[in-house]
C-alpha cells in the first residue's frame, strides 16, 4: 500500500483543513482533550517553574577527563583524575564578556557552559594551560614536580603585549616553557617563564575588511569549523631536537589561508554584504600547510624562527584537494600527517609530510632554488591510504599511527565507513616507496565488523595498549540506541568485549595505563551518573577484562516529580528500515481522550535524537509540553546518523524529499499503538534542519500538519555553505532538480491559505543559517499572498543563548500551540 493511501485511510482531517466545520463533524468532540489556555504571564510562570526543575537535573557532570600517572617502585599507576566541572555558586556572565572571536567559536563548538571550557596539559611537567576572562593562565600539579597535597592550585596570569584576544592556546610538547596562541589571525609564541613573546607569522594586516586583508595563519575557516569539526589551525611537534650545547629545535605545523577569492564569516563584520560568496558552488578559501622552525639556546631564549613552505605548491602535490580536514604529527615527530578531501567529499586521502619537505620562505628566486636543491633527494610526501564512495565521506577523528619499525613501512589503525557502509576499525600497513606518492597497501586487517558503528565523529577517541595489543573504543554493537565501551585485540582480532553495563548509554575515557576508565552514563529515565571503574585483567588472557566499580564522581540526582521520561518505540518502515522514535505521553492522560500532538523533528545528517540517554536540559521543554496535555513524538528517520551510510545516505541529492515520509509513517504508527494521539491536531516543530523540515512538512502534507513552527530554517539550498550542502547535494550544476525540490522558499505556493498555521523564528545575527533565508522565504510568502507569523530575535545567533530570549521563545511556542492547535 502506498504512503499516500495509508494517510487517506488514517487521517481524520480533510485535505488542507479547508472546512473546519467538516473536521468537527468527523470527530467525536467529547473524546478530544483541549489544552487549558493561559495568559502570557501564566505561560511565563509555567516556564519559570519548568526552569526551576531543569536546574535540579541540569547537566552538571564533570567532563574533559585527564588521568595523571604517578610512578613508584611498584610501577606506574593512574594516581589523579583531573576534569572540568561546574562551580556550585558560579554566576552567569553577561554575553558581552566574550570577544567576537570567542562568541563565534562558542557557536561553532555549540558551547553552552561558561568559564573554563577546555584546557591543555603537559604530562611530563604537570602543566595546565587554559583560557578564561579574556586572558591565558597556567598552573602546575603532578609531573616531575610532584603533586600538591592540600592547598588549591593557584593559576598564574600570562601577561602579554598583544592587543585583542589570545585564542587557541597550546603547550609546546618538546619545550613546555613555551606556549603558542593565535592573536589577530596570526601565530605567536611566548615563554611563560621569561615572558618573552614572538610573532611567528605576518599574514594579517589588522584590517577589518577581508577583501583588503584576506590571509590568516593557524586559524580554521568558518566552513572547516562548522562542517568538519576542526577548530584549530596549528599543531606542535611532539618532541624537540636537542643540540650538543643544550639548545632545542621545535616545529609548528600550521595552516595558512588565503580568502582573496572567498569571504569567510569569521573574518569580516560586513556579513550581510559578503555572505553571497560563501554560497554553494562558489570558491572556497585557499589553504596550504606551512612549518615554523623555532630554535632556542640552553637558557630557553629564542635564537631564530624560520617560516617554511612546501617545496612545491600544495595544489600540485595533491591535485583535486579542496579541504584539509584533519592534521597532526606522528608520535615520534618523523612526519606530519593530514586528511584531505576533494570538493565532492567522495574521495579521501591520508598523507604523510616529512618536515624536510618544507623550505624557508623567501622572495629571492635564486635563494629559493638553493633551498630546493638542499632538500634530500628521497624526501617526498606519501599518500598512505585512500577512500572513495558514491555517497559521501564522513570525516572522523580516529587515526593511530604506530612508531615505524621499518623505513619502508607504515602501520596505523584507521576507521573506514565506505568499505562496508558501517564505520569499523582496521589495522593497515602501507609501503613507503620512493618516487611514488600513492603507497601500496601491504596488509589491511579488519578489527571490527557488522551492521553497527564504531563511534568516530565529533571528537570520538580510541585508546591503544601496545603492550597487550588491545584497542579500546566506543560503539553501538549492542543496539543503535546505546553507546558502550568495547575492547578488541588488534593482533588477533576476534571477540569484541563490552566493558560497560547495558541499559544505559555511556561516554567513556580510558586512562593512559589502561587500568581505569570513567563513564558518564544515563538512560531515558535516569539522569547522568559519573563513575570510575578499575580494569582488571590477567597476563594469560589480556582480553578477559573485568571492570570493577572504583569511585563515584557524581550520582544521579533523580527526576523531579513532574518529569515523565519518554517511551522509546520502533517500527518497520516502508523503506525497509527499522525506525526508532520516542513519545512523551500527556501527563493528564485519560482513557479514550485524544490529545493535540507535537512532532519534534531534526531529521538531518550527523544527528541522532532517539537513544537511551537522559534528555536533560536540551529537551526538557518536550516534558513541559507533555505536562500541559500535549503528546510529543520524536522520530529518527532516514538521514539521521549512527545507522550506517546507506541509512544516512538516503538523503543524497534529495534533501527534503524523503524525510517527511518517514515522519508521517511514524505518526501513523504512534496513533495506532497509542490511542491518545489526535491526528487531526498535529504540529511539527524543529530548529535549523528541523526548521527546514517543519516548513517542508506543511508544504508537502498540509492535511496532516495543522501547524508548523520553524526555527532558523534553511529555505534555499543555493544559499547555504559549500562544505555542508555540496557533501549531501553535490554542486548545483550537477543536481539542479534536487536543489529546486529541496528549497522550501521555491514552493510557498503550496503553503495553506488559512492564517495561524505557520510561525517562523530566527536570530537576526545567525551566521550559520543566515537571516537571509528567512528574509527570502518571507518575501516569497508575501508575493504568493500566504499568511505567516514571524518572530525575530535581534541579538541572537543560530543558538538562542540569552536567557530572556530563550524564555520568550518558549512562551511563544506554548502560546502559538494553545491558541491554534
Amino acid at each position: 500500500m502506498s504512503t499516500s493511501s495509508c494517510v487517506e485511510m488514517s487521517m481524520t482531517a480533510v485535505d488542507g483543513l479547508a472546512d473546519s466545520t467538516e473536521v468537527v463533524e468527523m470527530e467525536d468532540v467529547p473524546s478530544q482533550f483541549f489544552v487549558e489556555k493561559h495568559s502570557w504571564e501564566g505561560l511565563r510562570d509555567i516556564i519559570h517553574c519548568s526552569r526551576k526543575y531543569s536546574g535540579m537535573i541540569a547537566n552538571k557532570a564533570p567532563h574533559d577527563f585527564q588521568f595523571v600517572q604517578k610512578k613508584d617502585e611498584n610501577g606506574p599507576h593512574s594516581h589523579r583524575l583531573y576534569y572540568l566541572g561546574k562551580v556550585i555558586d558560579d554566576a552567569t556572565p553577561h554575553q558581552g564578556a566574550y570577544s567576537r572571536e570567542e562568541e563565534l567559536l562558542r557557536e561553532r563548538k555549540r558551547l553552552g557552559a561558561f568559564g573554563i571550557t577546555s584546557y591543555d596539559y603537559h604530562s611530563q611537567t604537570g602543566l595546565f594551560l587554559f583560557q578564561a576572562n579574556n586572558s591565558l593562565f597556567y598552573c602546575q600539579d603532578g609531573g616531575n614536580n610532584g603533586f600538591i597535597q592540600s592547598a588549591p592550585v593557584k593559576p598564574v596570569d600570562i601577561k602579554t603585549q598583544c592587543s585583542g584576544t589570545r585564542m587557541d592556546p597550546k603547550i609546546c610538547r618538546g619545550n613546555p616553557d613555551f606556549i603558542a596562541f593565535i592573536n589577530n589571525n596570526d601565530l605567536w609564541i611566548a615563554n611563560i617563564k621569561t615572558s618573552e613573546e614572538r610573532r611567528l607569522t605576518y599574514c594579517h594586516k589588522g584590517m577589518d575588511n577581508v577583501k583588503e586583508d584576506p590571509r590568516s595563519a593557524g586559524v580554521a575557516t568558518f566552513v572547516i569549523q562548522e562542517e568538519f569539526d576542526r577548530f584549530t589551525g596549528y599543531w606542535w611537534s611532539p618532541s624537540a631536537v636537542e643540540d650538543p650545547n643544550g639548545g632545542k629545535t621545535v616545529f609548528l605545523l600550521y595552516e595558512e589561508v588565503d580568502e582573496t577569492e572567498a569571504i569567510s564569516l569569521l573574518s569580516t563584520s560586513l556579513i550581510c554584504i559578503f555572505l553571497m560568496s560563501l554560497f554553494t558552488g562558489s570558491k572556497n578559501p585557499q589553504a596550504t600547510l606551512k612549518l615554523v622552525e623555532i630554535k632556542t639556546d640552553h637558557q630557553g631564549r629564542i635564537v631564530t624562527t624560520k617560516d617554511k613552505e612546501l617545496s612545491a605548491p600544495f595544489a600540485s602535490l595533491f591535485p583535486g584537494t579542496e579541504y584539509i580536514a584533519r592534521v597532526g604529527w606522528t608520535s615520534d615527530g618523523k612526519y606530519g600527517w593530514a586528511v584531505l578531501l576533494d570538493r565532492s567529499q567522495r574521495r579521501l586521502q591520508l598523507v604523510l609530510l616529512p618536515p624536510a619537505l618544507f623550505i624557508p620562505v623567501t622572495d629571492d628566486p635564486a635563494v629559493r632554488q638553493e633551498n630546493l636543491e638542499a632538500v634530500p633527494s628521497n624526501t617526498q610526501p606519501y599518500i598512505i591510504y585512500e577512500e572513495t564512495t558514491d555517497v559521501w565521506i564522513n570525516v572522523h577523528d580516529i587515526f593511530y599511527p604506530f612508531i615505524q619499525t621499518a623505513d619502508d613501512e607504515f602501520t596505523f589503525i584507521w576507521i573506514n565507513e565506505c568499505k562496508t557502509g558501517f564505520s569499523h576499525l582496521y589495522k593497515i600497513t602501507s609501503l613507503l616507496q620512493s618516487g611514488d606518492f600513492k603507497c601500496a597497501i601491504k596488509e589491511e586487517v579488519t578489527l571490527t565488523s557488522g551492521e553497527w558503528e564504531v563511534l568516530a565523529r565529533h571528537g570520538s577517541k580510541i585508546w591503544v595498549n601496545e603492550a597487550t595489543k588491545l584497542v579500546y573504543f566506543q560503539g553501538t554493537r549492542d543496539t543503535p540506541l546505546e553507546h558502550h565501551l568495547y575492547v578488541v585485540s588488534y593482533d588477533s582480532p576476534g571477540d569484541v568485549v563490552r566493558l560497560t553495563k547495558p541499559g544505559f548509554s555511556h561516554s567513556c575515557s580510558v586512562s593512559q595505563n589502561f587500568d581505569f576508565f570513567v563513564s558518564h552514563y544515563s538512560n531515558v529515565s535516569t539522569p547522568p551518573c559519573v563513575h570510575v571503574y578499575k580494569l582488571n585483567s590477567s597476563e594469560s588472557d589480556p582480553l578477559h577484562i573485568v571492570p570493577e566499580f572504583w569511585a563515584s564522581m557524581m550520582e544521579s540526582t533523580g527526576c523531579p516529580g513532574d518529569y515523565n521520561p519518554p517511551e522509546i518505540f520502533d517500527f518497520p518502515a516502508n523503506s525497509g528500515f527499522q525506525l526508532y522514535g520516542m513519545v512523551y505521553k500527556p501527563h493528564s492522560l485519560q482513557p479514550g481522550r485524544k490529545h493535540p500532538t507535537v512532532l519534534f523533528v531534526y531529521g538531518g545528517p550527523q544527528v541522532q535524537l532517539v537513544n537511551n540517554s537522559f534528555k536533560g536540559m536540551k529537551y526538557l521543554r518536550l516534558n513541559t509540553l507533555a505536562s500541559l496535555g500535549y503528546a510529543v513524538v520524536v522520530i529518527d528517520g532516514r538521514g539521521s546518523c549512527q545507522r550506517g551510510l546507506e541509512f544516512e545516505g538516503a538523503l543524497k541529492n534529495k534533501m527534503g524529499q524523503v524525510e517527511i515520509e518517514d515522519q508521517v509513517e511514524g505518526l501513523q504508527y504512534v496513533a495506532e499503538k497509542f490511542n491518545f494521539v489526535d491526528l487531526s491536531r498535529v504540529a511539527i516543530h524543529g530548529w535549523s534542519y528541523g526548521g527546514f523540515l517543519s516548513l517542508m512538512g506543511l508544504i508537502q502534507r498540509p492535511n496532516i500538519f495543522k501547524l508548523a513552527i520553524a526555527g532558523a530554517p534553511v529555505t534555499v539550498w543555493m544559499a547555504y555553505d559549500t562544505g555542508y550542502t555540496e557533501r549531501y547535494m553535490d554542486v548545483p550544476e550537477n543536481n539542479q532538480l534536487g536543489y529546486e525540490e529541496g528549497s522550501v522558499a521555491l514552493h510557498v505556493d503550496k503553503l495553506p491559505s488559512e492564517p495561524n498555521r505557520l510561525l517562523i523564528l530566527h536570530g537576526f545575527l545567525d551566521e550559520n543559517v543566515h537571516f537571509f533565508h528567512t528574509n527570502f522565504l518571507v518575501s516569497q510568502i508575501i508575493r504568493a499572498g500566504k499568511p505567516y507569523q514571524l518572530q525575530v530575535y535581534p541579538n541572537e545567533r543560530h543558538s538562542i543563548r540569552c536567557p530572556e530570549s530563550g524564555e520568550h521563545y518558549e512562551i511563544m511556542l506554548l502560546h502559538f500551540l494553545q491558541q491554534y492547535l
